[in-house]
């Protein structure tokens, strides 16, 4: 699943080709899984729309939306989305459309204020693709917005486990590692008694860390995975803190870490995979002593350490 610097890197590309743009029409798949509200206040929200802007929150890419002068009457249900006849042949139409499904049930596009915000999460192998409008479609595109320039924003996702909804003020919860301060920070973690690991990935405290982070951190502040929170001196949690921050700026600078499926929003992956000093590294010679980097499970998920370099 793409982590805080995968998605900011796509985010920081998106703001740089879409920003501005004006959504002209949407079209979304029949799969309800990508869907977490409904078709019609998707595109109640996005349809006549200019994207203002578009950042991360946490593992999530917020679409900025306000309305655009070049709007135009709203279409009558039926005229919901567009038809689409792509390279291969195969047709994009009303009948394969989940707003056609609402449509049939006597829903309208949804009313929305001035202001909204589309909020996509990527989850395990979920892209935004940004590219002309004659492109080939491919198998697994679950939305599609055309744009006034001419180009078309989709959402390509094979294994169904990303989600598309809209908001009017969105809120992640936990708190942004990359703004939060020290004394917040220690705040945050001393005192609990869970794995320290597992501390880091809850997203109800610090919001984007992942698995790949959360080890590399570990690694560089010293502190094994399994360490009880509350057992961590103040002198530990403040070199954790600073290397939460590092991690995450120097894998931003690299464009993220490619594992599995990430690529960025020109399709190119991500190089900080390079740089891991314990993740995905079981067996192999630890980068400062030689020794072995172990592997254990922590509430479910791998962890990767060096048990001579990390207390």
């Amino acid at each position: 699943m793409p982590e805080l610097p995968e998605v900011e890197t796509i985010a920081r590309g998106l703001a740089r080709r879409v920003t501005g743009d004006v959504v002209d029409s949407v079209w979304l798949g029949q799969k309800k899984e990508p869907l977490k509200s409904t078709a019609s206040e998707i595109v109640g929200a996005l349809e006549q729309r200019r994207i203002a802007g578009v950042r991360r929150m946490g593992k999530h890419i917020v679409f900025d939306l306000e309305r655009s002068s070049m709007a135009r009457a709203p279409s009558p249900a039926k005229g919901w989305g567009f038809k689409k006849v792509p390279a291969s042949g195969a047709k994009l139409t009303q009948a394969s459309s989940a707003l056609d499904a609402e449509a049939g049930q006597g829903a309208r596009p949804t009313q929305s204020p001035p202001k909204a915000q589309w909020i996509v999460h990527l989850g395990m192998t979920g892209r935004l693709q940004v590219c002309e409008a004659q492109a080939e479609i491919e198998k697994h595109t679950h939305a599609i917005l055309r744009l006034a320039s001419g180009r078309e924003l989709r959402f390509v996702d094979p294994r169904r486990f990303g989600r598309l909804s809209v908001s009017a003020d969105f809120d992640a919860g936990g708190i942004e590692p990359l703004d939060i301060d020290l004394e917040r920070f220690v705040a945050l973690f001393c005192g609990r008694k869970t794995p320290i690991k597992s501390a880091l990935l809850n997203q109800k405290l610090l919001r984007g860390v992942g698995n790949i982070y959360a080890d590399e951190s570990l690694f560089r502040a010293g502190i094994r995975p399994r360490r009880r929170a509350s057992s961590i001196t103040r002198e530990q949690l403040e070199r954790l803190f600073i290397a939460v921050k590092e991690v995450l700026k120097e894998a931003i600078a690299l464009g993220g870490s490619s594992i599995s499926d990430y690529v960025d929003d020109d399709g190119k992956e991500g190089f900080f995979q390079l740089q891991h000093r314990v993740y995905a590294r079981e067996g192999e010679a630890c980068l400062v002593c030689g020794s072995p980097i172990k592997r254990i499970v922590i509430g479910g998920r791998s962890s990767h350490y060096c048990a001579k370099c990390q207390k």
